[in-house]
């Protein structure tokens, strides 16, 4: 019998030009740092890829300074057990751009497949059964799906599948007119051979630059509009063209999925993961009997060095961060409480996130509305 396949993961983290919309959260801390449900944001895909199996390697892709994730991925190797390594763009490359920009590295463990996973999508990461899938189709490519509504399916990547063989037909990035209640979640899985098809992108481009003959006042124009020609995007550039062609096709989840574009939508990403710890990571949800402890309502996680109050009521979707004291008849309801955080005796926090090292009086209501 023949050695196992070896697989290698790849999440796309960013950098701090991206994101904007996730402001003021990611001034202090960059996005995929950000905790939900506890956990670094980036810790959730990182963790599913755990169930990959013969993971020789997960590598983390953005320009964002080394500095800021070398603690954590440091950390992050020893409790995992496999090797992660923050990889640094000297400049944004696109999705596929930055990929390519590092396949000697992502090749050197001679992977035969490359789980691509972008760090702000939330769902459960059905990776196992995806790789499955994707080995029974062969292609090249596997990208995972999920059906939307219609009113929403506009604000990301529409495609159409077959409905029996499961091939990407057609791709189109955020249409104007509606094509598909069927999007991109941001998931693929890829032979290696999808080197080849990013640099024939960069081909592509040079000769056709090469090729074309245009006036000074034409080629000023074009410069101001035209991308890099080492900017690659993986849905654009990648899966538009190659869809129909039998090398792309698609996985489709039934379980929860988000992406992660605002600090109104961590709250409501932190409430699934914490809702999927019950499966997954039982030990991190936190339990109450009212008079020793808190009574506990619903998902809650609460860090070892927090000091919460045994007359608090926790509950449901509540992550409390590291050394935050939480009072006497404290009520807090689907909020995100982060370091350091002091919530005086009876005060009221609902539907919010509560930043470092702030500080809440005694009696106040913090609510945002729905």
């Amino acid at each position: 019998m023949g050695s196992p396949d070896r697989e290698c993961a790849v999440i796309l983290v960013g950098g701090p030009t991206k994101g904007t919309r996730f402001r003021p959260l990611s001034l202090n801390v960059p996005k995929p740092l950000f905790p939900l449900a506890g956990q670094p944001m980036v810790h959730h895909p990182i963790s599913a890829c755990r169930r990959i199996p013969n993971l020789a390697q997960i590598y983390l892709i953005g320009f964002y300074e080394e500095r800021e994730f070398a603690l954590y991925v440091s950390a992050l190797s020893n409790e995992l057990r496999v090797p992660v390594r923050y990889l640094r763009e000297d400049k944004p490359h696109g999705s596929a751009g930055g990929l390519y920009s590092f396949r000697d590295y992502i090749m050197e463990d001679n992977p035969s497949h490359i789980v691509l996973l972008n760090c702000d999508v939330c769902c459960s990461f059905p990776l196992p059964e995806m790789l499955d899938a994707h080995k029974r189709y062969g292609g090249m490519g596997t990208v995972l799906v999920i059906k939307v509504s219609a009113e929403s399916a506009s604000q990301f990547g529409e495609l159409v599948a077959d409905p029996v063989t499961n091939e990407l037909l057609h791709y189109t990035e955020k249409p104007e007119t509606f094509v598909s209640d069927l999007i991109n979640c941001g998931v693929y899985i890829f032979t290696p051979d999808i080197f080849n098809a990013i640099e024939d992108v960069f081909t592509e481009r040079k000769d056709r630059a090469n090729i074309r003959r245009v006036t000074s006042f034409e080629a000023l124009q074009s410069a101001t509009k035209a991308l890099p020609a080492d900017y690659v995007r993986l849905d654009q550039d990648i899966l538009s063209p190659l869809a129909g062609k039998k090398v792309l096709y698609t996985y489709e989840t039934l379980d929860f999925w988000e992406q992660i574009k605002t600090p109104g939508m961590s709250l409501k990403c932190s409430a699934l993961y914490l809702s999927q710890f019950r499966h997954t990571s039982p030990q991190l949800l936190a339990a109450g009997d009212g008079a020793r402890r808190a009574t506990i309502t619903g998902d809650v996680y609460i860090h070892p060095s927090a000091k919460v109050h045994p007359s608090a009521k926790i509950g449901p979707n509540v992550s409390i961060s590291a050394n935050a004291r939480i009072g006497a008849g404290v009520r807090l309801i689907s909020c995100i409480i982060l370091d350091d955080v002091e919530i005086k005796e009876n005060a009221v926090v609902i539907h919010s996130i509560v930043g470092w090292k702030s500080s809440i009086g005694k009696w106040s209501r913090v609510q945002i509305p729905l």
